[in-house]
């Protein structure tokens, strides 16, 4: 075949797009990695999930009357007909979301924080999720009618499992606040060291400063997370709010945003 008839049939093989990407892409091989696996879906999914609750209230307020050529209705309609299975897959994705929990119980125990604070934070943000996904559970299940409760009890189970996920949230700036004054006591150690000339021969004090540094980045992340639930969680945990639907959007769009964040960060 000569170089023309070959090059020719490359050009018209979709495929042959494929040979842009190299023999070896990391960036293709990483975004896989982070969808392959469940957290890197989960964030996804939420960030379709409260995204599209902004994208609905733009699109009434855009044009709430319109209702003689239908398209703006019926596209707001699309939108909740595709953000209402993905917030119930969501749940349901989390099914196995107890035993991480009872691991990191036992890890706390043979690997305890520096602070006595910090453990008993943990210890306690552990028992509020142990007790909120068994709740959350029996609500999806209550709600699917796979299970007999009644309509009132199932909303009961749902509401209280999000107050356990609210106490959770709010020891978290317990948490992070312990982390915080552990980074400041490092970092002033460590440079009182650095200007004594008081490190050793196989320390590295730039590795460590990095360290601290990369924490600390991690800690903001999170800070921004729960932020961005706590509202939520407070909304979810009331029988009667007021909390408009879009500033669930944003809070729970403004914490899938870092969500992704760290979750892709943790698949590199």
């Amino acid at each position: 075949m000569s170089t023309e008839k070959q090059e020719k049939k490359e050009t018209l093989n979709p495929l042959a797009i494929a040979k842009l990407l190299g023999p070896s892409n990391p960036n293709l091989d990483r975004f896989i990695r982070f969808l392959n696996s469940v957290r890197g879906t989960d964030k996804v999914l939420m960030f379709v999930q409260y995204w599209s609750k902004v994208i609905v209230w733009y699109l009434q307020r855009r044009s709430p009357a319109v209702k003689t050529a239908g398209q703006t209705i019926s596209l707001i309609q699309r939108i909740q007909n595709l953000a209402a299975p993905v917030s119930d897959f969501r749940i349901l994705l989390r099914y196995y979301g107890l035993l991480p929990m009872i691991q990191y119980m036992n890890y706390i125990e043979y690997n305890q924080p520096s602070s006595k604070i910090s453990l008993t934070i943990e210890r306690l943000q552990n028992w509020a999720n142990v007790i909120y996904y068994p709740l959350e559970h029996i609500y999806w299940l209550g709600a699917h009618q796979i299970i007999p409760i009644s309509e009132e009890k199932t909303n009961k189970i749902g509401m209280w499992s999000c107050r356990f996920w609210a106490v959770y949230v709010v020891l978290e700036y317990g948490r992070l606040a312990e982390q915080y004054k552990n980074l400041k006591y490092r970092e002033t150690i460590l440079m009182e060291r650095i200007k004594a000339g008081d490190i050793g021969i196989n320390e590295d004090p730039e590795a460590e400063m990095a360290a601290i540094k990369a924490e600390r980045s991690s800690m903001l992340v999170n800070t921004c997370i729960n932020t961005g639930y706590l509202p939520l969680t407070v909304h979810w945990s009331l029988e009667k709010s007021s909390f408009p639907d879009v500033l669930v959007g944003v809070f729970g769009g403004f914490a899938s945003i870092f969500q992704l964040y760290a979750t892709w960060q943790s698949t590199a």
